[in-house]
């Protein structure tokens, strides 16, 4: 079991960020566009079911936390589902929309569609991730935004099934900000497609509940430590680490933090002021209607408090206590 625990905390962020990239980029350069092929990009949707259980078997042997594996004890799994199948759908639609998008905005030809496509994807990943990180930032500093995004930060544990979980209008917004852009001056069609499936595939590493080991790279990837940092209900403490893979952006913001002031716990976790966060899918899509950003925790959402005892309850528990 050690020699396996050690496999998986080596092995599982390279073979989730390089192995399954690899694989989707040889499907969407190979089948899609050498060979002309469009429903070749169906072959993406096995590869991604592989890379969410290959989390699941990894968070089984190499887990940070052993409470997060209590999928029964959080009760949020078909909630995340829920939110994985959204988060894809609209992902789908966005690539869909691109003949659109190009048609409405005709500023084609900025993109330097003459590079390998390898080339291509790392551009539209390098500057994707500037951009997510960006729209990051400002959801933690501007109030409506933030009703938004606290969806995302209210479960109370972190594993590859969550890495996606968004309230839509939210991820409407990033895709607008980060993405669209790119679509604007000529992105085609496979890069997007293949920036969908990295994007996905570092939510789910960021998030899984994995004791990942990286080595040199451990300081410049926002990836386990780094990013529970960012999670954590200290109030403040977590406005820090917004990148989505790469630590340079909040290097140069100024808000990287490589370690905790203090340690953090499997329960450290969640929005400091909403304690009971929602666990259905329609109640955290009404969420942000009902949280109102420091004026702490939504009357639908306390839990009622415990009557006071009665005498006779008192005087037994006093007797208790004694005896």
């Amino acid at each position: 079991m050690p020699a396996l625990r050690a496999i998986v905390r080596y092995g599982y962020a390279p073979f989730m960020m390089l192995g399954l990239t690899a694989a989707a980029y040889l499907v969407v350069s190979e089948l899609a566009v050498a060979g002309d092929n469009p429903w070749a990009y169906l072959w993406l949707a096995p590869l991604l079911v592989l890379a969410y259980a290959t989390a699941f078997g990894a968070e089984k042997i190499a887990p940070f936390f052993d409470e997060w594996n209590d999928h029964h004890e959080h009760g949020d799994t078909p909630t995340t589902v829920l939110h994985i199948l959204v988060y894809e759908y609209q992902s789908i639609v966005g690539v869909v929309l691109i003949p659109v998008i190009c048609w409405l905005f005709p500023f084609q030809g900025l993109w330097p569609t003459q590079w390998p496509l390898w080339a291509q994807v790392i551009v539209a990943f390098v500057i994707s991730d500037f951009m997510f990180m960006i729209m990051h930032y400002i959801s933690h500093r501007y109030a409506p935004l933030w009703r938004l995004h606290a969806v995302h930060h209210g479960v109370g544990r972190l594993y590859g099934m969550n890495g996606v979980m968004r309230h839509p209008l939210h991820q409407v917004i990033d895709m607008i900000i980060a993405n669209a852009p790119l679509v604007i001056i000529g992105m085609p069609v496979p890069v997007a497609v293949m920036l969908g499936f990295m994007i996905s595939i570092t939510l789910i590493v960021q998030h899984s509940n994995v004791d990942a080991r990286l080595g040199p790279l451990q300081k410049h990837l926002s990836i386990g430590r780094i990013h529970h940092l960012h999670h954590v209900n200290w109030g403040t403490e977590g406005d820090c680490n917004f990148g989505l893979l790469l630590t340079i952006w909040d290097r140069l913001l100024g808000t990287f933090h490589e370690k905790p002031p203090r340690e953090i716990t499997a329960k450290d976790l969640g929005v400091d002021e909403v304690p009971n966060f929602p666990k259905g899918y329609v109640e955290q899509f009404l969420f942000p209607l009902h949280y109102k950003p420091g004026q702490g925790e939504p009357e639908r959402y306390r839990k009622p408090a415990e009557p006071a005892p009665t005498p006779a309850q008192e005087a037994r528990r006093i007797v208790d206590a004694a005896e």
